[in-house]
């Protein structure tokens, strides 16, 4: 009976690793031993940074809200409660895009805002 190596196996999820380590700097990119750490280190810093992603777009957002709404004599917290209060349902990333390219609308909206 012959000895069975698994030789394609171990070869074929070697060379994925170290596929995914291209790129990296000296032995992270070479010894197999390494290239394990630095692709796992790699892997969950990329899952941290699709969290980090999601909140730094948010705060972008708010800081866009509030500069425009800081141009119009209101206070980010006032306006946002007013939406509330006005039961209009419109998310930070529409009324900071809002915020950007219509103007004209944005002020109409803070004006219903305050009125309600």
């Amino acid at each position: 009976m012959s000895r069975v190596t698994c030789a394609v196996s171990s070869r074929k999820r070697r060379k994925r690793v170290l596929e995914r380590a291209k790129g990296f700097y000296g032995n992270s990119s070479k010894n197999i031993r390494t290239v394990y750490d630095a692709v796992n280190k790699a892997k969950s810093h990329a899952y941290e940074g699709r969290k980090q992603k999601k909140r730094q777009y948010r705060a972008r957002w708010i800081g866009r809200i509030n500069a425009a709404c800081r141009a119009l004599n209101v206070t980010y917290s006032r306006f946002m409660d007013g939406l509330k209060k006005a039961d209009i349902t419109l998310n930070r990333k529409v009324l900071a895009d809002l915020a950007v390219t219509n103007p004209a609308e944005f002020k109409a909206l803070v004006e219903k805002v305050i009125q309600a």
